[in-house]
């Protein structure tokens, strides 16, 4: 899997995707990657495997995948960057829901975050989009999570709705 991550894949260049590069301003090296696939061109990846709720049809989806973050101290912040770019991307595409696939222990990270389960109960299912590893299906409604996560005085609420970054910038 880890070889396979290393190199670039035709949807990398595919309308209605984007990819997203965090770089050290250090030395200009990568520090993070994440890919977002919208459901504007074509069905996200995870369809192939699972029909997503009615609820779910019809309204602009983006998913990320493809998540790849330096194993060094900067790992953590980095990841938290890439999510709020995720975000932000999503806002400025009138994305209604950002759709995550995560496998154990990751999808703790996603429920920290207030992801909630597409289809509760399900669990794990096997995805081919992801080399059938079994995978949760999570999902963050993005024009209510800032009240959402208000609401539950989530300790990021502060830095993701109100610190700016002048290096954040999505072109």
């Amino acid at each position: 899997v880890a070889a396979a991550l290393q190199r670039p894949e035709p949807l990398d260049t595919a309308p209605g995707v984007a990819l997203l590069l965090a770089e050290s301003k250090l030395d200009g090296s990568p520090l993070g990657t994440m890919r977002i696939q919208t459901n504007r061109h074509r069905p996200l990846g995870m369809e192939g495997t699972i029909d997503l709720p009615t609820w779910m049809q019809g309204k602009g989806l983006a998913e990320a995948t493809r998540l790849g973050i330096t194993q060094d101290k900067v790992g953590r912040v980095v990841k938290t960057v890439l999510f709020k770019a995720y975000y932000h991307y999503c806002l400025l595409n009138d994305i209604r829901y950002m759709v995550i696939t995560a496998r154990s222990p990751i999808d703790r990270q996603y429920e920290r975050l207030l992801f909630q389960d597409v289809y509760p109960g399900m669990g794990y299912v096997p995805l081919q989009h992801v080399f059938n590893l079994p995978h949760r299906i999570m999902y963050l409604e993005v024009f209510n999570v800032e009240d959402l996560w208000k609401s539950m005085d989530h300790p990021l609420s502060d830095y993701m709705f109100h610190t700016h970054h002048p290096d954040l910038y999505l072109v």
